[in-house]
């Protein structure tokens, strides 16, 4: 597939977008899929060019977080296993299930995270997690990991950004730390669906891997924001992934 300049100019300030978003609450996804879509590329294409941008991407901001020790070793060890096992299942389901409940689910759902984010300020300021067990942690690690990892697989838009919402709302880690658990789970299944798009011949390598570039430089300044203002630049990132989300299921819904 021959890639123009113009192809170019649209994907590459979108995916650096795309990927500072990501870095800081996830959701990246919301904005660099649709600019692969904008620039011309078919949906398939589209999709296995957007992981090898993400992927790389990913990667660095997930180094960031794991050098300066801002993850939980069990928790992001144990979610990253579910979470794989999720996607397959979630994957499977989308071959049975239609997605159209799960976006009235989420219509609901969406106002009343930003409301309860909008009203606890605190939400994730500090770490709660050493209230529970290592067990307990462990537990809830896999559970988020393989509830999310299925809606993932079956769905999949701002599964990073409910993993960081879940991992401080259940496990009580602080919003940076688990900002760093979803960056483990998310490298992991980006590097899984990465290298099946590649061994099919899918990516568009003449515009992946400028993008990729792109995606590198958005997640290290996002994710030297969220390790340097924490909770005060991840909270607000939240409701622009939110409000992002909310669009592309409305958008669904009407199209």
């Amino acid at each position: 597939m021959e890639v123009t300049l113009q192809m170019l100019a649209i994907v590459c300030p979108l995916i650096f977008l795309a990927g500072l978003v990501d870095a800081v609450a996830g959701g990246g996804g919301l904005i660099s899929l649709p600019a692969y879509l904008v620039a011309g590329l078919p949906p398939h294409y589209a999709s296995a060019t957007n992981k090898c941008g993400s992927v790389f991407g990913t990667a660095v901001s997930t180094v960031r977080f794991l050098r300066r020790g801002r993850y939980h070793r069990r928790a992001a060890a144990v979610s990253a296993v579910t979470a794989l096992a999720g996607s397959a299942l979630g994957s499977r389901l989308n071959l049975f299930l239609s997605e159209r409940a799960l976006h009235y689910v989420l219509i609901g759902l969406l106002p009343v995270i930003a409301l309860f984010l909008l009203f606890h300020r605190d939400f994730g300021a500090e770490s709660r997690v050493d209230k529970l067990s290592p067990g307990a942690v462990g537990a809830l690690a896999g559970g988020i990991g393989l509830l999310l990892g299925a809606y993932d697989g079956f769905f999949g838009p701002g599964a990073g950004t409910f993993m960081i919402l879940a991992f401080t709302g259940l496990c009580g880690f602080d919003l940076v730390t688990a900002s760093g658990n979803a960056k483990v789970v998310n490298l992991c299944s980006n590097l899984a669906a990465f290298v099946s798009f590649a061994l099919a011949g899918k990516v568009v390598w003449a515009l992946g891997l400028p993008a990729a570039v792109c995606s590198i430089g958005g997640h290290y300044v996002g994710a030297s924001l969220a390790l340097k203002k924490g909770a005060k630049v991840i909270r607000p990132m939240f409701f622009v992934v939110l409000c992002l989300l909310l669009g592309k299921i409305v958008g669904d819904l009407v199209g």
